[in-house]
C-alpha cells in the first residue's frame, strides 16, 4: 500500500471529507503522527486510509480551520495534485530516537 504525504495546499475534497469523517470533533495530540521526511525534516501529519493508499496530511493551523469549516455540499477545493509517494518506515516514531 502506498503512503502519500499531502500538503494543505494540495488537499482534495475527497481527502478532506475523509479527515472530517475520521476526526469529526477535531484532532488531538494523540492523533498526530510524527516522522522525518527524506530531507530529515520533522513532519507532523494525520493519517487517513483508502482502499489503495494511506494519506499523511501535514498538520497546520490552516488544516484545522479548513476541517472546521468544511461543508460537503460546497465545492471549496479544486482537485489538486498530490505529492509524490514517499516511503515511510512502518513505525515513524522510531526515527526520533
Amino acid at each position: 500500500m502506498k503512503r502519500i504525504i499531502v500538503d494543505y495546499k494540495k488537499l482534495t475534497n475527497e481527502i478532506l471529507a475523509l479527515l472530517v469523517e475520521k476526526y469529526p470533533d477535531g484532532y488531538g495530540d494523540d492523533d498526530i503522527i510524527k516522522f522525518r521526511n527524506a530531507n530529515n525534516e520533522a513532519v507532523e501529519a494525520l493519517e487517513v486510509r483508502t482502499e489503495d493508499a494511506i494519506y499523511l496530511v501535514k498538520v497546520s493551523t490552516r488544516l484545522a480551520n479548513t476541517m472546521e469549516n468544511f461543508d460537503e455540499d460546497e465545492d471549496n477545493f479544486d482537485s489538486g495534485e498530490i505529492d509524490r509517494a514517499v516511503e515511510i518506515p512502518d513505525n515513524p516514531e522510531d526515527d526520533d530516537a
